[in-house]
Formats: structure tokens, sequence, C-alpha cells
């Protein structure tokens, strides 16, 4: 995309990859912030990311984990001025197919294990998983979005997984409602 560097067909190339990405990062910040304020971060990390069009690699792919990552930092921006440093959760409901490992029992028994042990990992856990799961990211765009080296993106990926699998094999079906994710920042 660098080369929509303002130059006179700059808006069109915008408006383009505008309406290509637009609907996957929707769902992107709905994931994390709710319907409620996610048409008007999507529009701030748009209108971010035309101020910054110069930035803007020029790579497709690398372009859309480049929005990802000023939206995740719009959302980020949000939350610090609301004082409320909560988990990012994400609504599973909407993503029954996107699950489980192969051979799990049934698809509705594993997205309710899911669900019920979601918001015991730390946010950083749930936002390493949900870049590889629900965003589709490799590696070097996950990392991308999350401001870090695709190494470090694979360790915490790694982790998440295993701090999961340990979730879903300590808390059975019948364990009492689970408690709050780690409260906190993302960090690095």
């Amino acid at each position: 995309m660098n080369q929509m560097s303002r130059a006179p067909d700059a808006e069109g190339e915008f408006t383009a990859f505008y309406r290509r990405e637009y609907g996957d990062l929707l769902r992107f910040v709905q994931r994390r912030a709710g319907p409620d304020v996610a048409e008007d971060a999507a529009a701030e990390a748009f209108l971010v990311a035309w101020r910054r069009l110069d930035e803007a690699p020029s790579e497709p792919e690398a372009a859309r984990a480049w929005l990802f990552g000023i939206a995740r930092h719009v959302l980020l921006n949000q939350h610090r001025g609301d004082r409320r440093q909560r988990a990012l959760g994400i609504r599973l409901a909407d993503h029954p197919t996107a699950l489980g490992p192969a051979g799990a029992d049934e698809p509705s028994t594993l997205l309710l294990d899911l669900q019920r042990v979601w918001p015991r990992l730390t946010s950083v856990h749930q936002e390493a998983l949900a870049l590889t799961i629900f965003e589709d990211l490799d590696a070097p765009s996950a990392a991308e979005v999350l401001g870090i080296s695709p190494v470090a993106y694979r360790l915490r990926l790694s982790r998440a997984r295993r701090a999961l699998r340990l979730l879903l094999q300590t808390h059975p079906l019948s364990a009492a409602a689970p408690t709050p994710a780690h409260e906190g920042t993302l960090h690095r």
C-alpha cells in the first residue's frame, strides 16, 4: 500500500482497501469490545490508517495485520480512558466451527467447555489464541498486530495453548462458575 501514499489515486486505493477490509476489521473489534463501540473503533482505526498511509505495508496480508494492529491500539486507548483494565473477551457463540481439536467429542460440548474456561485465561493468552483461531493470522502477521517478533508470538501462542489445555483438563463441565480473567494490559 505504499503506492497509496497521497498520490492522486490514493483516495481510490484507500477506498478499495477500506471496502476489502472493513468487514474483517469490524468483526475483529466486535470480538474484543462488543457491538456498542465496534463501529466507532473501526472508523477510528481507518482514520488513523488514512493519516499514516505512508507507513502502510505494500503486501495485502501485511497491510491487514497493520490495520488490525492500529485497531488494537485504538481499543487499548479506549480501555485506558475508561480505566477499566479488563480482559479482551471474545464472543465465542459466533464461531463454533473454528474451535475444536481433531477428535473432540462434539462441537457443542467443546464450545461449552471453551466458553466456560475462556474467562480463566489471561488477556495475553486470550489475544494470542484469538489472533490465530478467529482472525486466521499466521505468526508474522499476528506478531505485527501485537508489535512483537514472530518468535515471541509463537512462544506466547504455545503458552496460551498449554494454559487452555490445562484448564480444559482440570475444570470439568460441572465446575463452578468461572472467575474473571487476570486484569491488566496486554504486554508486548
